[in-house]
């Protein structure tokens, strides 16, 4: 179940990430190690196996620097379950908010939707078939026996008139091709959806929690009898509403949970942002806010540190998930955590500022580049744009002066700049600029468009 991290050794999770991420070196190994250590537990010794525990890591960096997308890259190439939570976004016990502990419910429903999706794939071609012969049933119906039954490929042809059988046949295998062939796709059929029984639980009770509110709903709705209704769509449309039915009836679930509980405990990662934002500053005294963020501190501890918490697809323990957590600590700093949490987070992790050839580099090399984003917007309307490297450089030093100078909020600021950059050629195309067009972005343009950007201080402040 871990095999994607098998064949990758730690310096090639590093160039992976490379793809993505400009700098931050020291963050990518220590990602990469910790990843490559959740396929060692696995083929450790059984009999040490259970007591090797993640190395959870803190990163500390401004906003924008590559926090989240390394944590989000990660993920994704060990094809892993993963979730993103804001630490400031949960409560402690007793105030009105989200528990801690739903992140470990997101983190399960992540993953149920990877292994469903993983097992529909298996069975899609079967799930295609079955579809096939629905929309086939509702196009030429199987003809009536004698009984009155319906009478499909597999029945006897003697139980009823050969010439009726046969006649029935070839035209549904005449109509068979035809919808395999995409011929039929705008054309309109009646088929039955199934849709839920139970419109909603209401609020909830008091004293029950959110797992307990959705166990009861999941048992409810499993006594309930399955309610169909027509609906008249065309057959391309109808494919895919069936196809979705029909692979899902062919999947068991009872394996699909089981697979995602083992799959989210052993592989889930968990990013807890803005972290720092539930310290208290130092020098603060007690009451207040305070109070509270200290306690969502406290139920974080269980958490991280290893528990069992109760989800509506079954009970699952927190000690092989990887935490990481991250905050820019402007005003706190990582010793204003309590002391319990700190320790729960033994790797530490400083990602450094934004530098002008960082910027230079983010918007020529990244597979996701900015530069490649917009190239492949205007090549949707037979528009070619290009970037020389003048043009990046003076981007990537307008970016900086404005991080310097206004606030600093890291690649982020790119966003900002290259919308500006590029916003009447946005506009113009296709009124204006036509299709089969050649359009050079330049130093010279970059600056006629960017001049004042900086300059007028009455306005830095709306920038973003």
């Amino acid at each position: 179940m871990l095999d994607n991290i098998a064949s990758l050794t730690p310096a090639q999770i590093v160039a992976e990430l490379d793809k993505y991420i400009i700098g931050q070196k020291d963050a990518k190994r220590n990602v990469a190690i910790a990843l490559r250590n959740r396929w060692r537990r696995m083929n450790a010794d059984k009999s040490i196996q259970s007591d090797i525990v993640p190395n959870n890591i803190l990163m500390i960096g401004a906003t924008g620097v590559g926090k989240t997308e390394i944590a989000r890259r990660l993920a994704k190439i060990a094809d892993a379950p993963f979730t993103k939570v804001e630490a400031s976004k949960f409560t402690e016990v007793g105030y009105v908010g989200r528990d801690v502990e739903s992140m470990v419910r997101d983190l399960v429903e992540q993953s149920v939707n990877m292994v469903k999706q993983k097992k529909k794939e298996e069975v899609k071609q079967k799930a295609a078939e079955m579809v096939e012969d629905i929309i086939l049933d509702a196009l030429i119906p199987p003809i009536q026996g004698r009984s009155g039954s319906p009478v499909s490929t597999t029945t006897d042809p003697n139980s009823m008139p050969d010439n009726d059988y046969e006649l029935n046949e070839r035209t549904r295998e005449k109509f068979r091709e035809k919808i395999r062939n995409g011929e039929l796709e705008d054309r309109k059929i009646e088929i039955r959806v199934s849709q839920s029984a139970m419109p909603g639980m209401g609020v909830m009770g008091p004293g029950m929690d959110e797992a307990s509110m959705m166990n009861i709903q999941e048992m409810i709705s499993g006594m309930m009898p399955k309610k169909t209704k027509k609906r008249k769509v065309t057959i391309g449309e109808a494919r895919k509403i069936l196809l979705e039915e029909e692979a899902s009836k062919l999947i068991d679930m009872d394996e699909v949970k089981e697979e995602a509980i083992f799959k989210a405990e052993n592989s889930g990662v968990i990013f807890i942002d803005e972290i720092d934002k539930v310290a208290s500053a130092s020098n603060k005294g007690g009451g207040g806010p305070d109070v509270s963020r200290e306690g969502v501190q406290r139920d974080l501890l269980p958490i991280v540190e290893g528990s069992t918490v109760n989800t509506k697809y079954g009970i699952i323990t927190t000690d092989h998930i990887l935490f990481i957590a991250a905050g820019a600590f402007h005003v706190a700093k990582p010793s204003d955590l309590i002391p319990e949490l700190q320790g729960r987070f033994p790797i530490r992790v400083e990602l450094d500022s934004l530098t002008k050839d960082d910027f230079y580099q983010i918007l020529k090399f990244p597979k996701n580049a900015l530069t490649k984003q917009y190239e492949a917007l205007l090549s949707s309307e037979d528009v070619e744009l290009t970037f020389n490297d003048e043009a990046l450089d003076e981007i990537a030093s307008i970016a900086y002066e404005v991080n310097t100078e206004v606030e600093n909020i890291g690649a982020r600021r790119l966003h900002t700049v290259m919308s500006r950059l590029l916003n009447d050629i946005l506009f113009d195309v296709p009124d204006k600029i036509g299709a089969n067009a050649h359009i050079l972005v330049d130093r010279a343009m970059v600056q006629e468009k960017l001049s004042g950007m900086v300059k007028n201080r009455d306005l830095s402040q709306y920038i973003l």
